[in-house]
This record gives C-alpha cells, structure tokens and sequence, in this order.
C-alpha cells in the first residue's frame, strides 16, 4: 500500500473529538443494520417468490384434490380452497414485512446522509464513508 502526503485541508481534519467519534460509530451502526436490513429483504423477496410459485402450481390442481400443506416440521393435507387461503394470507404477512423493512430502509439511509453530511463536511476526502 503506496503513502501519500496528506494536504494541508486533510492534515487539519486530523485531530478527531469525542464528537466526532461518536458521529463516525453511529453511522457505522446505521451501516451495519442497514445491511441487515438489505439481508432480511433480500430473504423475504425469496420466500415471496416461493410463495408465488407455489400459488401457480394451485392453480393447475384440481379442485377435489387434497394438497399437503406444512405446519411447523409436519405437513397435513389440506382441500385446495384452505390451501390456497392460507398461502394468501402469509404472502401479506410477508408483503407488510416487506413494507415495513423497506420503510426502516429509507429512514436509516436518511440518517445516514445526514451523519454523511457532517462527517465530510468536517473531515473532507481523510474520511471514506462509502460501501
């Protein structure tokens, strides 16, 4: 890894403060939740799109049919109608979580610029705030 000689801007954003300190672990915080947060998306945008599939294949199932269905570690058979029901039901649940982990998203990137907007403003281009 090559030195550099720091300008004379960057050698002034040197000296950190408690301050600024607590500025630059907050949004490391703010860093790491928004990646968990991108993870459970990420998770719950797969399950969507199993639950989506498996809905299709009901549609080609006849309507007498009993299809399993599972509940915790068993899988009981169910009429296709509650099946279906059922499976409608978790996809909201999984589209409200959906919703709520992307509105959680917004707010922390939101923070995120703001403590961005300080920390560069403060310490120039001696700070690397990116991904």
């Amino acid at each position: 890894m090559a030195t550099k000689m720091l300008s004379k801007e960057d050698e002034s954003a040197e000296h950190v403060t408690w301050a600024d300190q607590q500025l630059i672990n907050s949004f490391s915080r703010y860093n790491a939740r928004l990646a968990d947060r991108e993870d459970q998306l990420e998770a719950l945008s797969q399950t969507k799109e199993a639950l989506d599939d498996v809905l299709t294949e009901l549609e080609l199932a006849d309507e007498d049919e009993l299809v399993p269905y599972k509940v915790g570690d068993a899988f009981v058979e169910l009429k296709l109608e509650e099946a279906q029901e059922r499976l409608e039901k978790e996809k909201e649940i999984v589209d409200d979580q959906v919703e709520k982990l992307e509105e959680e998203v917004v707010e922390i990137k939101a923070e995120m610029d703001r403590l961005k907007v300080q920390l560069y403003s403060k310490f120039g281009r001696a700070i690397n705030l990116e991904k």
